[in-house]
């Protein structure tokens, strides 16, 4: 899969140990770039990034990975793995939407959901999918989220929205997926009992080919939201992204061109192309 979106999860300094620890649990993986501070590394043809941040972030359950798994015997082998040395959020059990289900926070606190079921087509053939959980502020927003992110990535539908019949959380949101730029997500209200929100420890990154499209969404994000250093900012409904050019991970990972270049990136907000291409020059 070569989508432009992919999470960030934000580690101290163990991303390797992360991914590597990923690869065996999950299988069907592999580590694609290996420096100090970014490793990048695939499951099942999907990208994801390690950052070694330091131990001021952590993930937290606000985002998690949804993995559809069809053989019991799979799902339980990998349950044991991701919740040795972890915190188990809901118990590996029978629900009333999966015969078995399970949700779990891992040793490096990156959260995971396990579902036992038929993988539908409507995943686009992708095994892990970001969940999105809006809590306290944000409750009661998914539906407003999503549709505004479906209005502002190309290739994208609001794929289906399952609501609360009854109780507390009636009309809000139980489980809802989208499609971005032909990437996955769902999301759902999480209510206001929990004391997490989204975070830098799970963000999603944007690669973008031209200026013009790194403008389109940070103008985007911008309006209500929070600008950050190095291409970060949160949007309206609380979620973090960092909107970057397809090209800046290459030019971070070469050491003849990462000091070059890292000394202009750092000064920037919202990334300007040509000025870092500028640095490459030097």
């Amino acid at each position: 899969m070569k989508n432009n979106i992919y999470p960030c999860i934000w580690f101290d300094k163990d991303g390797k140990d992360a991914a590597q620890f990923y690869i065996d649990t999950f299988g069907d993986g592999k580590i694609t770039t290996d420096t100090q501070m970014v490793v990048t590394f695939e499951l099942s043809g999907q990208k994801f990034l390690a950052l070694n941040g330091g131990p001021e972030i952590k993930p937290n359950p606000a985002v998690s990975y949804m993995v559809v798994l069809e053989d019991k015997a799979e799902l339980e082998n990998i349950w044991n793995r991701l919740s040795d040395g972890g915190k188990v959020l809901m118990p590996l059990d029978k629900y009333e939407w999966s015969e078995k289900y399970g949700w779990v926070q891992d040793k490096f606190d990156v959260s995971w959901q396990l579902y036992f079921g038929e993988v539908n087509d409507d995943v686009h053939g992708q095994k892990f999918i970001p969940t999105y959980m809006f809590t306290q502020e944000y409750n009661g927003k998914t539906e407003q989220a999503l549709n505004f992110y479906v209005k502002l990535f190309k290739n994208s539908k609001l794929d289906g929205v399952m609501k609360h019949q009854e109780g507390d959380m009636k009309g809000l949101v139980m489980h809802a997926q989208c499609v971005l730029d032909d990437y996955v997500i769902a999301a759902m209200d999480g209510g206001n009992g929990h004391d997490f929100h989204f975070s830098w420890g799970n963000s999603m990154f944007i690669e973008c080919e031209t200026q013009g499209e790194i403008d389109h969404f940070w103008n985007a994000f911008a309006a209500g939201g929070e600008e950050s250093q190095c291409g970060w900012i949160r949007d309206k409904f609380g979620a973090w992204w960092q909107v970057i050019p397809k090209q800046l991970v290459v030019w971070m990972t070469d050491p003849q061109l990462a000091p070059k270049v890292s000394e202009a990136f750092y000064k920037m907000k919202k990334i300007d192309i040509e000025t870092l291409k500028k640095a490459t020059e030097q």
